[in-house]
């Protein structure tokens, strides 16, 4: 799967840009806040129908305007798709696969799939267990829509569940019925996103851990999933926390408190880990993300590189661009041109070189490896 084309109008500090893109590898080149992030947001909103960076989708729209277009030409699988983003302050998000509107925009997750690695996403280390499950329920989601409707469904209860927790608190009037009926309905959606994630782990530790290895030789590193399901039973953990949940006004039990443990020999990864050790080990969680969404997919996401050579040695630099060719169409952006230019000699893929300026994107030159 491939981006042919991305239409931009009024997204971010870009008025309007038009570009075409090569198949195998794009290098956007220019200062911090020239706008090479924002264009690999715009990209990731075609593949989860809104941007990574801001939660609120009024962010994305260029200041002093009250709309916004992104439009992009995929191909996959041998034929064209025209995907369309649209947003107006006060009305409802547009979002269109050919001309057709989605009925839910969960419909579109998985269908033109997409991999963003950005400087920040070392927080994921350092964040609480939360970061950690979105990482593992965004990528599950993007080949299993069971799961994505599973587990949209047990975010639904369980907030209908704490929203009734907080009513009982407030009155001092408890209706244990009533949550019992919220229990009936979380314990088997909770056990099978449990599941679900158990067997996934062990399908994705062997790929992240030979990515790893190819990054960073002779380093052991592990994932752990830690989850109260593994000792105590669903219906179980929700009745004897129901003292503890009316005091904390929130359920204290199920899988929306899982954690993913990270692992650096037999050490924590946030305590023991270089800056240097926890790039890499995020880095090669994204790579085993890719390759995990090949292999469900039949064809590989487009992969978005945001700065990825900050923080990175050469030695794992040169380890990261070998796999390139073995890749799809990639994204990569960098502030130092030079540095990247000379990097990339070693790489034998057809390229694009774009020069983004305060939202323009000012020429490119078309290159080969």
């Amino acid at each position: 799967m491939t981006l042919d084309h991305l239409h931009l109008f009024n997204f971010k500090n870009y008025a309007e840009a038009d570009i075409t893109f090569s198949k195998h590898l794009n290098i956007l080149v220019g200062k911090n806040g020239s706008g090479k992030t924002n264009l690999l947001d715009a990209i990731y909103s075609l593949a989860f129908t809104k941007g990574a960076i801001s939660s609120a989708d009024q962010h994305y729209i260029k200041e002093g305007e009250n709309q916004l277009v992104v439009r992009g030409t995929f191909t996959k699988e041998g034929k064209a798709h025209d995907l369309t983003l649209g947003l107006q302050v006060g009305q409802k998000k547009i979002f269109r696969e050919d001309g057709q509107d989605y009925a839910k925009l969960s419909e579109h997750i998985g269908k033109y799939p997409a991999v963003l690695v950005l400087p920040d996403d070392v927080d994921l280390v350092k964040d609480g267990s939360e970061a950690r499950r979105r990482f593992f329920d965004t990528l599950i989601s993007q080949f299993d829509k069971v799961y994505l409707d599973s587990l949209m469904r047990y975010n639904h209860c369980l907030k209908q569940r704490n929203g009734l927790l907080k009513m009982f608190a407030e009155s001092g009037r408890q209706d244990w019925v009533m949550i019992e009926s919220y229990d009936d309905l979380l314990a088997p959606l909770g056990q099978q996103l449990f599941q679900k994630r158990l067997s996934f782990i062990e399908e994705f530790l062997g790929v992240f851990q030979r990515y790893y290895q190819l990054l960073v030789a002779n380093e052991p590193v592990n994932l752990r999933y830690s989850s109260q399901l593994i000792e105590e039973d669903y219906k179980e953990g929700l009745l004897k926390g129901r003292t503890k949940d009316l005091a904390l006004q929130r359920t204290s039990f199920g899988i929306h408190r899982d954690d993913f443990i990270f692992l650096l020999g037999e050490g924590d990864l946030k305590k023991l880990g270089s800056q240097g050790q926890q790039k890499s080990f995020v880095l090669s969680m994204k790579l085993a993300q890719l390759e995990i969404l090949k292999q469900h997919k039949g064809f590989y996401p487009v992969l978005l590189l945001d700065d990825v050579f900050d923080k990175l040695d050469s030695e794992r630099i040169g380890q990261l661009l070998k796999l390139f060719p073995t890749f799809g169409q990639v994204f990569l952006t960098d502030a130092r041109p030079d540095r990247t230019l000379h990097l990339l000699d070693v790489v034998n893929l057809e390229r694009k070189i774009f020069t983004v300026e305060k939202g323009e994107i000012s020429g490119y030159t078309q290159e080969k490896g």
